[in-house]
């Protein structure tokens, strides 16, 4: 499935500020300018706008235009309140990621997983176990469930690339909506034999359910971080 234009334009323009080609405190060309630039209207380049407001890039000055607010964080952020995969926050963070697929199986979802995720009894999931690597420490493993009738014919191969590119690009489907839970955990055996814990025995674990436009629920997944190698941030506006 092709990208919409507006998220091609906020792509474009997100990845220049990062770059420091147009650096916090530069203003960016005119929606008239932009028009002409990307060959398309006024409101796609005002909903490409709207999405870099409401993730910190850029904030609109009256009289001014839209001016760039953009700092270069000091160590990885992930965001909050977005919905982004791990390979999308790891290129934003200018971090090399390698993902390895550690299991893999269908599972039918009983009573008690049922109560722990949120899948129905009965539906039926794959469970992954994936370790992350970034800039080559293993900092990260994940607790993968996926709904087998939305993420269709996932294999372990997909799932070391990017589940969510996956799914909005070769099976045409559209993610929502995500409900996080944030918690410390001690570590546990898996945690031990695969992380780079570095002397730390406990992580921080976000768990999420995460649903497509239908609704449908097709994600649960717990991720386990090193707690020092990540901030969380959510960008808020006063009302």
């Amino acid at each position: 499935m092709a990208a919409a234009k507006y998220d091609i334009i906020y792509r474009k323009l997100r990845g220049q500020i990062e770059s420091h080609e147009y650096p916090a405190g530069a203003t960016l060309p005119s929606e008239h300018r932009l028009v002409e630039m990307f060959g398309c209207s006024r409101n796609t380049v005002r909903r490409a706008l709207r999405q870099l407001g409401e993730e910190g890039y850029v904030q609109s000055i009256h009289g001014k235009g839209v001016m760039v607010i953009y700092r270069q964080p000091t160590q990885p952020q992930f965001s909050i309140g977005g919905i982004e995969s791990l390979k999308e926050a790891a290129q934003r963070n200018g971090l090399h990621l390698v993902t390895k697929v550690i299991h893999f199986e269908e599972v039918t979802v009983d009573e008690d997983l049922s109560a722990r995720t949120g899948f129905a009894p009965g539906d039926v999931v794959y469970y992954l176990q994936r370790v992350r690597y970034l800039n080559g420490e293993a900092l990260i493993l994940d607790h993968n469930y996926f709904l087998k009738s939305v993420v269709r014919d996932l294999t372990p191969a997909i799932a070391e690339e990017s589940v969510y590119e996956y799914m909005e690009q070769v099976l045409g489907e559209t993610i929502v909506t995500t409900r996080r839970k944030y918690t410390v955990e001690h570590e546990n055996d898996l945690d031990t034999a695969w992380l780079d814990l570095h002397g730390y025995n406990c992580l921080l674990v976000v768990s999420n359910q995460t649903f497509n436009k239908e609704g449908v629920l097709f994600e649960y997944t717990r991720s386990r971080h090193r707690p020092e190698q990540f901030v969380f941030y959510e960008l808020a506006h006063r009302k």
